[in-house]
């Protein structure tokens, strides 16, 4: 018994600890956000939402704001998109060289940011095609494109088939198929894989800085303003985000997921 109630408290506690390593520096960025004064550091000098207020009269960085929103939700869609014909017709067909193929696709995942930057950069430049949002873009389909083919190809089983089959039986073709059965059944995957590639394009930074030039998302917009020293306005833009992808968070968790499971 008495074992029992020491490894509950040192696993209660290692739990504690792992929490407050992850969300303590996030707690410190959301109360230093209401920081009444110019720097965010101790000692806190009392409450205020000046700072809030001062992002959303920004232009640099509403701009940012939305230049990320833009890159994020394109990139995350061409990624699906690519990363469902991908992983379809690597699952349903005997094509040459398939797992040579797969291989390939999810290559990206395991090199440097800085190395994929740098690869597209010299491309862009050989072929003359001016830095912007949409060279951005096309970086983040290049980093996402491995995660959504890696996410949708794991949940395409052998039980779909039969489905399929049924559907091929009473005259449906095969791209009706892919688009009006397969498609839907992997539906929950393939929304996870979207929201995961809107999260890591919206916090890239290295491939959004290395890519663009004049208009630049949130995370670049932010470096820059770090440039000049600590600033509370970036601890403001930084809880609004956090609070943003908690929000979508929880409101996939409650319904698209949550229904799931109740199936």
């Amino acid at each position: 018994m008495l074992r029992r109630v020491v490894i509950g408290g040192v696993s209660w506690a290692y739990l504690a600890i792992v929490y407050a390593f992850i969300f303590l520096p996030v707690a410190v960025l959301v109360l230093f956000s209401f920081q009444d004064g110019r720097l965010p550091v101790p000692p806190f000098n009392g409450f205020s939402t000046q700072w809030y207020e001062a992002v959303f009269v920004d232009r640099k960085l509403m701009a940012a704001l939305g230049n990320s929103m833009l890159v994020a939700i394109f990139s995350s869609v061409v990624s699906c998109v690519l990363g469902f014909l991908a992983a379809y017709s690597l699952a349903r067909y005997r094509l040459p060289g398939s797992a040579l193929q797969r291989g390939l696709l999810i290559a990206p995942m395991t090199v440097s940011y800085l190395i994929i930057a740098l690869g597209l950069l010299a491309l862009l430049n050989a072929l003359h095609m001016p830095l912007s949002l949409l060279t951005v873009g096309i970086g983040h389909v290049v980093i996402n494109l491995p995660l959504c083919f890696a996410i949708i190809y794991a949940s395409m089983g052998d039980h779909q088939i039969n489905i399929e089959r049924a559907a091929r039986d009473l005259g449906a073709s095969d791209f009706k198929v892919m688009a009006l059965v397969t498609a839907p059944m992997l539906m929950p995957s393939i929304l996870a894989a979207f929201f995961l590639s809107v999260t890591f394009s919206w916090d890239e930074f290295i491939i959004a800085f290395l890519l663009s030039r004049f208009d630049v998302t949130l995370p670049v917009e932010i470096w820059s303003m770090l440039r000049s020293g600590l600033n509370p306005k970036t601890n403001a833009i930084g809880s609004l985000v956090f609070l943003a992808s908690v929000a979508l968070l929880l409101i996939l968790e409650f319904s698209l997921f949550g229904r799931t499971k109740k199936q």
